[in-house]
């Protein structure tokens, strides 16, 4: 401030790297929101830092951040209105009305509950890969066996082939449906085949036929945490190590899924679907601690759906097997939950 160059007194600075771009930048506006919801009584979630829950009496507002954009509810418009007034007396803020559109997810509601698209954003992916007039395939993958690491020549353009995954994988947050499509290429990232990008294309395909889906939110019963998960045993043709996958119901609204190759081998069937049961167990309980934080408490125990028998005996079977004794001490506290009561591990038929 008030620097002037002598020689040049008309000259002004080149700004070569705003204090926006400097690493501790997102650290510091991030303390300074921190501070002032603190001092206007929010407190921090432990299970996500990004999230500022006030409760006092019957009055209860949630604050989700990202960066400087910023989802505010509350229960009740005076509440919200005040909170609203208090953080725009400390920074320049604009209103703008109800959650329609946020990081790219357009937000419809309807009679009954909320649609959670990505419409927009799937378009654009289309467009920058030049697939626009592209057929639509009716599947986001086929049934042959999953494409082995050094299948095919190498693909001309491996950046191509990264960001375009890591461009589906930002879709996967309301399409569930081409979650394992995006997992199965993003295992080749290091080294991409055209036998990957072809696996690739026809994601892209099937995003082009299906771009009006999305994610629908009901009010629903908050009384019911559901999970259902599978497991292939060996199925990557590389490493022979399982892909187990879940989805997580809170009443009748999905609310979490995933699809991941497992960083161990498993010597059955039963220890791969052992160890993707503790994985949407671990997954429930987060999920749990945090409804408990927003008072919304869930007392019945988590039902976890699984196909395989001899998985769920193990659970409730505290004796040292003989082909379990190699599995890690974390996997087995699955079986706390469930003696607990916190759990229960029931079998459904693969067919549903």
């Amino acid at each position: 401030m008030g620097f002037r160059d002598r020689t040049h007194p008309d000259y002004v600075c080149l700004l070569r790297k705003s204090l926006y771009g400097l690493k501790q930048a997102p650290r510091a506006w991030y303390r300074r929101f921190v501070d002032f919801v603190f001092f206007i009584g929010f407190s921090n979630s432990r299970c996500d830092n990004s999230l500022f829950i006030y409760h006092t009496g019957t009055k209860m507002a949630y604050i989700l951040l990202y960066v400087d954009d910023i989802i505010l509810t509350a229960s009740s418009d005076a509440l919200r209105r005040s909170i609203m007034d208090r953080l725009g007396s400390e920074f320049a803020m604009k209103d703008l009305g109800l959650l329609n559109y946020f990081l790219s997810i357009a937000v419809t509601r309807h009679k009954g509950g909320m649609f959670l698209s990505q419409r927009k954003y799937a378009e654009e992916i289309i467009d920058h890969v030049g697939m626009s007039s592209c057929k639509p395939s009716l599947t986001p993958v086929d049934t042959k066996p999953k494409v082995s690491a050094t299948s095919g020549a190498a693909y001309e353009d491996p950046t191509h082939y990264r960001s375009l995954a890591g461009a589906l994988q930002y879709l996967t947050f309301t399409r569930p449906d081409i979650s394992y499509a995006v997992q199965q290429v993003c295992l080749h990232m290091y080294d991409p085949r055209d036998d990957h990008m072809h696996a690739l294309k026809r994601i892209v395909r099937y995003v082009q036929g299906t771009l009006d889906h999305g994610l629908h939110l009901y009010p629903s019963s908050i009384t019911d945490l559901v999970s259902y998960t599978d497991a292939d045993w060996g199925g990557c043709p590389d490493t022979h190590r399982s892909t187990s996958g879940y989805c997580v119901f809170l009443g009748d609204n999905l609310i979490s899924w995933s699809s991941k190759r497992q960083p161990t081998l498993s010597r059955s069937s039963a220890e791969a679907e052992y160890r993707g049961v503790a994985n949407v167990v671990s997954e429930s309980c987060w999920i749990h601690n945090l409804l408990l934080e927003l008072h919304c408490t869930v007392r019945k125990a988590t039902l976890v759906y699984c196909d395989n028998v001899s998985a769920i005996y193990l659970f409730g079977n505290p004796v040292q097997h003989q082909r379990t004794k190699h599995i890690e001490m974390d996997i087995h506290f699955v079986r706390e939950k469930v003696a607990r009561g916190q759990v229960r591990i029931l079998y459904v038929p693969s067919q549903y």
